[in-house]
Order: structure tokens, then C-alpha cells, then sequence
């Protein structure tokens, strides 16, 4: 029998500074997320980021709350409710940090009789601290407690047709209401090496821009060079014109060089060279979080007015739209009933 888990990043379980530790404590020790030696991540994880963040962290999280809980978590219950409604396989929701998490999923379909399984990362483009530790861990788990079971994995879809269709309705549906002079794609940042270790050519990747253009089988797993095809098929869709849009990335921590340029930066700039109106659009996230409904409609929402920006437009993500809820299901549908291997690309 075949089922699918949809796994999302995760959240903490409220926004008590405790709450926030823990799941910290889970994000920031996986070894794909920061990825140095153990003794090394242990003594900055828990001998500095834990003593000084979850505090912080608490109160961004206490900004973006929702009555009904963790704003990741409830959209992302509401798209697994709409993709199961719409599908003839059962559905389950894991989380790769916090609950529930991706063990207790696997079980959930293991108990529904589920021997082959689709896994299905929320993330469309491909990075070490997004997709490949979730599949990692899956396979660990399956080892372990499932051996039973067979795993599909649907790729990145960054540039699937229906991913950019979808996506680049979400995006003009709030252009049209919006006179805009310049349109920023702000993708998570990662820092540099996890580029350079995910080129499984050892000799493509330079980070410059120059290799994301060349074509190379390092790019099924280039992070960077993903972001810019998302940002580059949008574009094409919505026929947006060159100068009236651009890319950065967000999230950077730490002291080492991140993916360039920087979104806060960016937005300064652009507030400084006389853009008055700025739409912002995050498109390594599937559902609202921290990262978009903080860092970008609060955070840069701030620093673009402060540099002399007059109006400011957020572009959530795709959320539980109904024609996101459509693609998914009809991906699903096409693995489930033609035996055939899942391609989104």
C-alpha cells in the first residue's frame, strides 16, 4: 500500500523561551544545518547559542503567533488536510525538528498498512540543511523501525512547470494590486561551503555567479543556482521586466560568508537609490513562518522605510492555496496510480 509524509522545517512547541531552546538545541545540532565537527558545534551550540538566543527567538515567534498555535505548523496541517481530501493515499505531516516529528509520521502510515512511501520535502529547492537532512534521517528511521518499508523521494521542484505556474499566480495575483517599482525573491541563505560540498563534481561551483550559468550536473543539488531558476522562471512567466526585480537571501548567522547579497542589505539599498514601492516574495519556503511573516513583513518592512521607502508589500507563501493544494495532489495521484517514478522536473 502507498502513503505519502510530508515533512516540513518545524517549529518550537510555544513561544516560552524554554520551548524555544529545545527546538533550537535540535535545529542548530544537526550536523547539515551547522556543519562542524561535533565538539566544535557542541560548544557553540550549547555553550553560546543556547545561553543567549532563545530569548531573542521568543519574542520574534511571540510577534507572529497564532491563536491556533505555530503559524508553520497550522498551515502546514491545513495543506496535508486539503492534499489528503483530494488524494486516494493516506497523507501524513512530519516535521525534521519539533513535533510531530518524522518518526511518529512514518508510524502513522506504517499503522495504516503503508509499506511503500513517497516522501515529500516542502522545500523546493535542494539544500544540504533542508532536503538532504530530512531524507538522511528518514532512511536512518526506516533502518531502524521500518525496514519494511520502500521510499520514493520527490525531487526538487523548483523549476517544475507547475510549481512556477502556481507560485507566479500567487506572486501577480498581489502585483496587480499593487503599483510596484521593484520586486525582490528573498531566499533562505545558506553559507557558502554547503554549496561548494553539495557540487558532486568537486570542481564546478565557485559561488560567483558564473558556474550557476554554466550548464553542469553539480546543479541537481546547487542550492544557489536553484534559487536564481526560480527567481528566472517567475520572471518569464509574469514577463516582468529586467531591472524591476532581483534576488537575495535572508537568515545569515554567524561570521562566515553566507549567499550574497544580503536581503536586509538589499532592501537598505534600494531604499537609499529612491525605491518607493517594494513587494518582497520568499520562495524557498511552501508556508508562512519566522522567516517570511517576521524577518521579511516586519523586519524589512522597517528597514525599507527607514532608508526612505514609502510602501511596502509582503507576498505570502504559497500556503494552502487551492491550486498549490491541486499540484501536490495531482503529483501524489500520478505516483500512486501509474507506478511510475515521481519527476519534477
Amino acid at each position: 500500500m502507498k502513503g505519502v509524509l510530508m515533512v516540513n522545517l518545524g517549529s518550537p512547541k510555544s513561544t516560552d523561551p524554554k520551548d524555544v531552546k529545545t527546538y533550537l538545541g535540535e535545529f542548530l545540532m544537526d550536523e547539515r544545518v551547522i556543519d562542524v565537527p561535533k565538539l566544535l558545534r557542541t560548544i557553540l551550540v550549547k555553550g553560546i547559542v543556547l545561553n543567549t538566543r532563545p530569548k531573542k527567538s521568543a519574542e520574534a515567534y511571540s510577534k507572529i503567533w497564532w491563536d491556533e498555535g505555530s503559524p508553520l505548523i497550522v498551515l502546514s496541517e491545513r495543506l496535508q488536510k486539503g492534499v489528503d481530501e483530494k488524494t486516494s493515499v493516506p497523507i501524513a505531516l512530519a516535521m525534521r525538528y519539533g513535533q510531530p516529528d518524522i518518526k511518529s509520521g512514518l508510524q502513522e502510515l506504517h499503522d495504516k498498512g503503508v509499506d511503500e512511501v513517497l516522501l515529500m520535502p516542502l522545500y523546493p529547492q535542494f539544500a544540504m540543511a533542508t532536503t538532504e537532512t530530512i531524507l538522511v534521517l528518514a532512511e536512518e528511521l526506516r533502518r531502524e523501525h521500518f525496514p519494511e518499508m520502500s521510499f520514493t523521494t520527490l525531487p526538487p521542484f523548483y523549476n517544475h512547470p507547475d510549481y512556477v505556474t502556481v507560485l507566479s499566480r500567487s506572486i501577480g495575483e498581489k502585483l496587480d494590486e499593487f503599483d510596484y517599482d521593484h520586486l525582490l525573491f528573498s531566499y533562505h541563505g545558506v553559507p557558502e561551503r554547503h554549496i561548494r560540498k553539495s557540487d558532486i563534481t568537486n570542481s564546478h561551483c565557485k559561488v560567483d555567479g558564473s558556474c550557476c550559468q554554466t550548464p553542469s550536473k553539480a546543479h541537481q543539488f546547487c542550492y544557489r543556482h536553484q534559487c536564481f531558476e526560480t527567481t528566472r522562471g517567475v520572471a518569464k512567466t509574469l514577463g516582468l521586466k529586467e531591472g524591476t526585480y532581483s534576488t537575495s537571501f535572508q537568515s545569515r548567522l554567524g561570521f562566515d560568508p553566507w549567499l550574497k547579497p544580503y536581503t536586509d542589505r538589499t532592501v537598505e539599498k534600494l531604499g537609499l537609490e529612491g525605491t518607493k514601492k517594494l513587494a518582497i516574495v520568499s520562495p524557498a519556503f511552501v508556508s508562512d513562518c519566522l522567516e517570511t511573516l517576521e524577518e521579511i513583513n516586519m523586519e524589512a518592512r522597517e528597514i525599507f522605510e527607514e532608508s526612505g521607502g514609502e510602501d511596502f508589500m509582503f507576498i505570502p507563501c504559497l500556503n494552502d492555496r487551492e491550486d498549490w493544494v491541486k499540484t501536490l495532489s495531482r503529483w501524489i495521484d500520478e505516483w500512486a496510480h501509474q507506478n511510475k517514478e515521481v519527476k519534477a522536473s
